[in-house]
């Protein structure tokens, strides 16, 4: 049992199960999914499609940080590539074709490999600190998402665009098919190929991983491509539920959730060792937190300090140290008989 306990994934499960069942004792059909014209419906399945997102900027965080990275501009990649696609479809001759919007997908996917390349360029070409390097990015990336808008929220008609956060597909949101295929194929890239091995590697220690021959730059922009690779996509998600580009909010925050799910799922921001099973636990507690919020109506202006105390308590739990002291606050100290003092 000790041994089980001390598992990493134990407690995010049971923080994300205990949620649940909390926000079960005030809903009694919270945990009800139904079947209603072809279509699940529910709020897990709600909680599925809304931290489809989250989910997939965190799958990309996750293995920049297991490079010992960090990667701050996934929030303005999702708002360039809604911005780009929108713009594209915007301005289209026929803007409600299915043609244009695979046209208008592939640009915004495009967008943000070449911003993921960007990234990878700095950090590991350049040799700028991962942080500040994307801290550019997120800084000037939301200058060039109202560029492309010209600062207007561009709306959009467009069903086979608005299927790709609103559409169902084999009676599941297509956004979570998305989200889960995302997953899949990063597990079995990195699980069932050297890939993962290497990027461990780098993380753990760069400077013998060159010396044992690895090209730790190669593997550098791999992940931080992969990053923006899935940033795009959830900006894709984002504008496509609203079917508008909103260049000042789309995705905003959304790369301290990504970072959060991370921590809470187990890796390290030290680098090396990472668990995207554990990424997805973490993104799921985000978003069933915000659902929590709802559930218990908690006001607007105390949210962030809710969602951050069960934040804190997770990682708590999570910490071995914590956990030992908190074990020999509960260790009675066994009080010794008196001795008879010698004649």
């Amino acid at each position: 049992m000790s041994g089980v306990l001390r598992h990493r994934l134990v407690w995010p499960v049971l923080a994300l199960v205990l949620l649940l069942l909390l926000n079960q004792g005030f809903r009694s059909d919270f945990l009800v999914v139904r079947l209603q014209d072809g279509h699940l419906y529910g709020s897990l399945i709600d909680i599925l499609r809304n931290g489809a997102p989250t989910l997939l900027i965190a799958l990309g965080m996750t293995l920049v940080i297991a490079s010992r990275g960090i990667d701050l501009s996934v929030g303005a990649v999702a708002a360039i590539a809604g911005a780009v696609s929108c713009t594209y479809i915007y301005n289209s001759d026929n803007p409600g074709s299915f043609s244009t919007a695979a046209s208008a997908v592939a640009l915004a996917v495009a967008a943000g490999l070449v911003l993921g390349a960007w990234n990878g360029l700095l950090v590991s070409v350049i040799g700028i600190q991962p942080i500040i390097a994307t801290l550019v990015l997120m800084t000037a990336g939301r200058g060039l998402a109202q560029l492309v808008t010209d600062g207007q929220i561009i709306s959009v008609s467009n069903e086979p665009f608005h299927a790709i956060g609103s559409g169902f597909f084999l009676t599941l949101p297509i956004s979570i098919l998305i989200a889960a295929g995302a997953f899949a194929g990063a597990a079995l890239l990195t699980r069932r190929t050297a890939l993962g091995t290497l990027i461990e590697s780098v993380g753990i220690n760069p400077v013998a991983s060159r010396l044992s021959g690895l090209s730790a730059r190669r593997i550098l922009w791999i992940v931080y491509i992969f990053s923006g690779f899935c940033a795009a996509a959830a900006g894709l998600m984002i504008s496509s539920n609203v079917t508008a580009a909103d260049a000042n909010n789309a995705g905003l925050f959304i790369e301290m959730d990504a970072i959060l799910a991370v921590v809470i799922g187990g890796t390290s921001l030290a680098g090396g060792r990472y668990s995207l099973v554990g990424t997805l636990v973490g993104a799921l507690i985000i978003q069933t937190l915000t659902t929590t919020v709802y559930t218990l109506g908690i006001p607007p202006e105390v949210t962030l300090v809710f969602k951050a105390l069960v934040v804190i308590l997770v990682c708590l739990l999570q910490s071995p140290k914590a956990r030992t002291l908190l074990r020999q606050r509960r260790r009675r100290v066994p009080v010794l008989p008196e001795t008879k003092a010698a004649v």
